[in-house]
């Protein structure tokens, strides 16, 4: 029998069905990073499907939750253990959705989710951010945690602005044509990753539109429950992405997670179709690229020793482990090494090393210990925020090894490592 939520929503089905699946068998317990490190029953997967189907069904007050709620990462490396097929990630995506309106949050971390929701999905308004904070960062131990602790994640220098041109050809036959979606943090952070996919790419044959009336994909706002925003992000990528390409592709694993969940956020919306279309060409670059199949790259002239990090929501989310792997093994000379407890999440986690500065630092730390002991010279991810946790938390060891995203490497091994 069906668990009874009276929430009248469109998101009640799946909430009931997530809720339905679980039979508390305790798989997901050693995968669930905040369990691993608290030893907390309510910090577990199962232990927060209890907490939200009290919620649901008006046995427990949402205040009374909250505290266990907002504390998971959203990794859904639960979903990967879980042998009854729970669908984790609909759950916390659709409960924090549909509950964000429902509760009351001091003045504080109201101002700081404000500032993250209107700052992050927006470029101009972060590289101004950024570059602010840049200046304002030998203070930061000045001020209170939260915002001393978004200054320490910005790098020492805001790479410039390149603007990114609307199409880009291919070399030689062209095999494909795609779109890209180009983020939004990364193109601050990090905008070497989109030029050396649309280089990769180029060198495969394959031709490459970026729509420039693209928009943030939404990630963040849905995963943190600022459903109107998600929403209107989703609406507005559904229509500005062309019809008429091979795949609509992305380079950071959450952007990749948040267009394959646009047909559960705009459930019940006119736009649902639309949307699940548009997420069926989604993909990731590693996946296209390994489908396409790849030009291999001249061999190195040593060995690299290089550790792959499985971005939580490429491996877990979208299943997406061995495509990866498969293009690093196919530059010669490079050395693929495996870290232990690759299923737990780095803490980033989107926004959570912002809201839960203190959880995410610890199992920052704990990631990048288990990389260094690999004996690696380079982390490979396929995630901007996984690569900015994991470049902060080296250099905090005293060992700052480069970080570089899957399609980075792939970019220098075609260029012999000149640059």
């Amino acid at each position: 029998m069906r668990h009874k939520i009276p929430l009248e929503t469109p998101l009640s089905e799946p909430m009931a069905d997530a809720v339905e699946s679980c039979v508390h068998c305790g798989f997901c317990l050693p995968t669930c990073p905040t369990y691993v490190v608290s030893g907390e029953e309510m910090h577990s997967p199962r232990g927060r499907i209890v907490l939200m189907k009290g919620v649901l069904e008006g046995e427990l007050a949402l205040a009374d939750a909250t505290e266990y709620i907002d504390a998971c990462l959203g990794c859904l490396a639960c979903v990967t253990a879980c042998p009854s097929g729970v669908e984790y990630g609909e759950l916390i995506t659709s409960f924090r959705m549909e509950m964000e309106t429902r509760r009351e949050r001091p003045v504080a971390e109201r101002a700081l989710r404000c500032l993250i929701t209107e700052t992050l999905p927006y470029p101009a308004r972060f590289r101004a951010a950024a570059q602010a904070g840049g200046v304002a960062k030998p203070l930061r131990g000045l001020l209170p945690g939260p915002l001393g602790d978004m200054l320490g994640m910005l790098p020492e220098r805001v790479p410039k602005a390149e603007a990114l041109p609307e199409t880009f050809p291919a070399e030689g036959t062209r095999r494909a044509k795609v779109a890209l979606l180009a983020g939004c943090a990364q193109r601050v952070l990090d905008p070497d990753i989109n030029w050396a996919t649309l280089r990769v790419l180029a060198h495969n044959g394959v031709e490459v539109v970026i729509p420039k009336s693209q928009s943030c994909c939404g990630a963040l706002s849905a995963h943190t429950g600022v459903k109107a925003q998600a929403q209107a992000f989703a609406r507005n990528n559904v229509a500005a992405f062309p019809d008429d390409v091979d795949a609509v592709l992305t380079n950071a694993a959450g952007c990749g997670s948040g267009l394959h969940e646009y047909p559960l956020w705009l459930r019940g919306e006119p736009e649902e179709e639309a949307a699940r279309a548009f997420s069926s060409k989604a993909k990731d670059i590693s996946v296209f690229l390994t489908e396409l199949g790849v030009a291999p790259p001249p061999p190195l002239q040593e060995t690299v020793r290089v550790a792959y990090h499985d971005a939580c929501h490429l491996a877990h989310a979208q299943r997406v482990m061995s495509e990866p792997r498969m293009l690093l093994k196919q530059i010669p000379g490079v050395e693929l090494l495996e870290p232990q407890e690759a299923e737990l999440c780095c803490g980033s986690a989107g926004t959570y090393n912002l809201e839960h500065p203190e959880m995410a630092r610890e199992l920052g730390l704990r990631k990048a210990r288990s990389l260094l002991d690999t004996g690696a010279q380079m982390i490979v991810s396929g995630n901007i925020g996984c690569m900015t946790q994991i470049s902060a938390q080296l250099k905090k060891l005293g060992q700052p090894l480069p970080v570089l995203h899957t399609v980075q490497l792939l970019d220098r091994a075609y260029k012999g490592f000149e640059n």
